[in-house]
């Protein structure tokens, strides 16, 4: 009887909570449930992936940003009860713009 093999994983598979799709790992932007600048919770970014707590993971684009905000995707990926702000990671996203593949 033939044995089936396995391709081994190189990284870990997530979805993306703005667009739904699967990517690896490392081409995520890991976000968390913190505090923004005015003390209030907000959606932050955790680009080394270390802040303790639930975290959620989107395509550092601004289409993936812009559908997670409308769908209210955050809230419910970080399970959350009250809205969060989405407006820190808006502002990371732009200071911080995706790199393009060659």
């Amino acid at each position: 009887m033939a044995r089936a093999t396995l391709s081994p994983v190189l990284s870990p598979i997530r979805t993306c909570v703005g667009c739904r799709k699967r990517a690896t790992k490392s081409e995520l932007l890991r976000v968390v449930a913190g505090k923004g600048p005015d003390g209030l919770p907000a959606v932050v970014p955790d680009p080394t992936a270390t802040s303790p707590g639930r975290g959620a993971h989107l395509h550092p684009t601004p289409e993936c940003y812009e559908l997670a905000v409308r769908r209210r995707a955050f809230t419910r990926a970080l399970r959350v009860r009250e809205g969060l702000a989405a407006t820190p990671l808006g502002e990371y996203l732009t200071a911080h713009p995706p790199r393009s593949t060659p």
